[in-house]
C-alpha cells in the first residue's frame, strides 16, 4: 500500500466570538480536512485548524514540504513517517504534522477494521468528562455555569479565569461555594502569573481543595515551576507547550518541575508522540492529562488516546458551551453521569459532515 495524495480542503467555520484570559476565539475561520489517499482506495482524514487560527495558516507549508516527503510511502509506516516529518518542524507547523499523523492512524484503523484505541491497546471504554470554561464576566457567572453542569450529572469543572490574581481567587471561591465539596474543580491560569502571584493563587486554591493547578507560569519558566512545586501541595500540571514537545518533556520530569504532564494531538504533533508522552509519564508513575484538540476531529483522536492509556483521569470538553464542536455529523456526547465512551467504529469512527464541507468549501490545497 502506498500514499498517492495529500490534500487540505478548507471550508468556512463561522461561530460567535468568545474568549479566555489568553485571547479571543471564534468568528470566521477556515477549518481544513486533511485527506491522505492510498492506492488501495482507503482514505484517512483529520481536521486542521482551530477556532483561534484557521487551516489557511498551516496548509501551505504542509503541502509544500510535508507532502513530497510522504508520497509513495506505506501509510502503515506511521512511526517512520512521523519521525521524517518531525525533522521538518521548523518548516511545518506541529499541528499540521499532527493532522497527517491522525489521518494515517485513521487509515490504519480502517485497514484493520478496528477503532484506533484498539490498535493502541485499549485500557478502558469510558472516562469522566470535565466542563472547561471560557472567560465569564463575574465570579457568580462561573459559579452558575458549574452548577449547571453539576445538575447535568458532570462531576468536574475547570476554570479559565481572568488572569488577574485577586479576581481569580474570588472566582475560585465563588465556584467552590456554588457547587459544594462534592464536585472536582481545577484551575487553568493559562500562563498568566509570575512566581509570586502563582504562589498566592496556588495557596488559595489549595485551601479550596482544587484537584490540579494548570499552567500558572510561562512554559519556558522551568526554574520557577520547580520552586512553585516545592512550595505547594496541590498537583501542578504543565505543559502541552513544552519547548521541543515530546523531546522537551524529559527535563520537566528530570527536574521535578510538574506533577502531571500534558499534551494533545494538535499541539504535541499527533497520536504517535502523545502516546509516547503518556507512556513516559506512566513509567514515572505520573498522570498525563490530555488537553483539548481545538476542533471536533482532533478531540475524537484525543478520545482514542485517552482510552488507550491508564494514566489520564479525565476528558476535556472545551469550551464548555460547545463552540469548538463543528464539522461532524454527530459529535462526542457526555451522558447523564458525566461520562464519555470509547468509539466503536473503525478508524477515528466519527463521520465528517461532507455535505457541510462541500457547501462551505473555499479552497483545496494540493
Amino acid at each position: 500500500m502506498k500514499i498517492t495524495d495529500l490534500s487540505v480542503t478548507m471550508f468556512n467555520w463561522k461561530s460567535p466570538v468568545w474568549r479566555t484570559g489568553s485571547g479571543s476565539f471564534g468568528g470566521h475561520r477556515l477549518l481544513g480536512v486533511v485527506t491522505v489517499q492510498t492506492d488501495a482506495g482507503v482514505e484517512g482524514h483529520a481536521f486542521l485548524g482551530s477556532s483561534r487560527q484557521g487551516a489557511d495558516a498551516y496548509a501551505g507549508p504542509l503541502i509544500e514540504f510535508a507532502k513530497p516527503a510522504i508520497m509513495g510511502a506505506n501509510p502503515l509506516d506511521i512511526g517512520a513517517i512521523w519521525h521524517r516529518l518531525w525533522k521538518m518542524n521548523r518548516l511545518v507547523w506541529t499541528n499540521a504534522i499532527g493532522a497527517v499523523d491522525v489521518a494515517l492512524w485513521d487509515v490504519a484503523g480502517k485497514v484493520a477494521n478496528l477503532p484506533i484505541h484498539r490498535l493502541l491497546g485499549t485500557c478502558r471504554e469510558r472516562v469522566p468528562a470535565y466542563a472547561s470554561s471560557a472567560w465569564l464576566p463575574t465570579p457568580e457567572a462561573y459559579g452558575e455555569e458549574a452548577q449547571h453542569f453539576k445538575a447535568l450529572g458532570w462531576t468536574a469543572y475547570k476554570i479559565h479565569p481572568h488572569g488577574v490574581p485577586r479576581e481569580d481567587i474570588k472566582i475560585c471561591q465563588a465556584v467552590r461555594k456554588a457547587v459544594g465539596n462534592d464536585m472536582t474543580l481545577m484551575l487553568d491560569s493559562a500562563w498568566a502569573y509570575g512566581y509570586e502571584d502563582a504562589l498566592r493563587v496556588g495557596r488559595a486554591i489549595e485551601a479550596l481543595d482544587y484537584f490540579w493547578y494548570e499552567d500558572p507560569l510561562a512554559e519556558e519558566d522551568v526554574y520557577n515551576y520547580i520552586k512553585l512545586r516545592n512550595k505547594l501541595d496541590i498537583p501542578i500540571m504543565s505543559t502541552e507547550y513544552a519547548p521541543g514537545r515530546l523531546y522537551g518533556v524529559a527535563q520537566w520530569i528530570q527536574h521535578m518541575a510538574t506533577d502531571i504532564l500534558r499534551g494533545d494531538v494538535a499541539v504535541t504533533g499527533g497520536i504517535t508522540p502523545l502516546v509516547k508522552i503518556a507512556h513516559l509519564a506512566e513509567a514515572f508513575r505520573m498522570k498525563c492529562e490530555i488537553h483539548h484538540g481545538g476542533n471536533s476531529l482532533n478531540n475524537v483522536a484525543n478520545l482514542h488516546v485517552t482510552m488507550a492509556v491508564n494514566n489520564c483521569d479525565y476528558y476535556e470538553v472545551f469550551p464548555s458551551h460547545g463552540a469548538n464542536k463543528f464539522g461532524l455529523v454527530k459529535d462526542i456526547e457526555v451522558d447523564d453521569q458525566g461520562l464519555v465512551y470509547a468509539p466503536e467504529k473503525a478508524g477515528l469512527g466519527y463521520e465528517i459532515d461532507w455535505e457541510l464541507v462541500k457547501r462551505e468549501t473555499v479552497h483545496v490545497a494540493k
